[in-house]
């Protein structure tokens, strides 16, 4: 499913235009992304966790030459799924 397909679901299911639902749909990625962008984590009860995670600085190596390359520390986005989004994954 993309993004259109998202927002026709939505739509469909909210009783929205399409353009309240695109509106809506974006401003649901808009705060999860703002509120990880500040480190903080996102709870949805019954679909999961979005969170941010640390990864250190580490060396790598550049496969094509063998030569040594550091790899920056970054932060990194995760998603935790709950138990009622792998209840219904699993219920086929």
């Amino acid at each position: 499913m993309n993004k259109n397909e998202l927002v026709s679901v939505v739509a469909e299911k909210a009783g929205l235009s399409k353009q309240d639902a695109t509106t809506a749909v974006d401003a649901v990625f808009d705060a999860l992304q703002a509120t990880m962008a500040k480190g903080d984590d996102v709870r949805l009860v019954g679909f999961g966790t979005f969170s941010v995670s640390h990864r250190a600085a580490s060396k790598g190596r550049n496969p094509s030459t063998g030569a040594e390359v550091d790899i920056p520390a970054r932060n990194v986005p995760r998603f935790t799924p709950g138990k009622g989004l792998k209840d219904a994954v699993n219920a086929s």
